[in-house]
């Protein structure tokens, strides 16, 4: 089996998981009086999901014609899956559900990266906003106490405007913030990058429809020059 073949087959399931994994995460947090019971089979799940990720990152390593070349463009993986605290970003493989849709969408390439983003923002925001409330609830002085809370103090951190009336107080909070900074200011940046692209293909376009529209006139011009001499050789003749 190919490296290729693996991907596609395990594309689907890969990506039920990662929603199962983000709701065992997120039920705890949301609604933390549940009953003991309840808890101890929604750490288990979390836990044997992220080692069935762990399967599938040697698996598809193992499968891998260049292997130093897959660990350096899977860096996250494997700082995921070596980093219990970082464990829930392995619910980012719910985009992989935005990737098919996109393959059957009947967009541009550009258009395909701007759902991809818009996709990653809503889910990266969603998931620090679990993660920043779940460090900052039972803190000494918390200032982000609810879901709407972290929310609220997701959107501000991830576009970059910073408010500034919620923000953490815990050091794991504080990680948590560096990292959705970087993501936002990362996110941003494709957009962007994209909006940049599509003024320059735009401009590049128009240049070409003008380069175009000379040459014609230039070509129509001289046919012109040329029926105009014809006509006065004929008038002479």
């Amino acid at each position: 089996m190919t490296l290729e073949s693996w991907e596609r087959w395990t594309d689907w399931p890969l990506t039920i998981l990662a929603v199962g994994f983000l709701a065992a995460y997120a039920w705890p947090i949301l609604d933390p009086t549940l009953p003991s019971t309840t808890l101890s089979v929604l750490s288990a799940l979390t836990v044997v999901v992220w080692a069935l990720f762990g399967v599938d990152y040697l698996t598809r390593l193992c499968l891998a014609t260049n292997r130093w070349a897959f660990i350096r463009s899977h860096l996250l993986d494997l700082v995921t899956l070596a980093l219990p605290i970082l464990r829930p970003l392995r619910a980012l493989r719910v985009i992989t559900v935005l990737t098919r849709l996109n393959r059957r969408a009947s967009m541009s390439f550009r258009g395909q990266a701007v759902v991809y983003v818009v996709g990653a923002v809503v889910l990266v925001a969603f998931v620090a906003s679990l993660a920043m409330l779940d460090a900052e609830r039972d803190g000494t002085e918390p200032n982000i106490v609810n879901f709407g809370d972290a929310v609220w103090w997701a959107l501000t951190t991830v576009t970059t405007v910073g408010y500034g009336d919620r923000y953490p107080t815990t050091g794991e909070g504080r990680l948590i913030a560096v990292g959705l900074m970087v993501a936002g200011i990362a996110l941003l940046g494709v957009v962007t990058a994209a909006l940049a692209s599509w003024f320059v293909e735009r401009i590049g376009r128009v240049e070409k429809a003008e380069a175009h529209t000379r040459g014609e006139l230039a070509d129509l011009a001289e046919e012109v020059r040329q029926l105009r001499s014809a006509l006065d050789r004929q008038s002479r003749g």
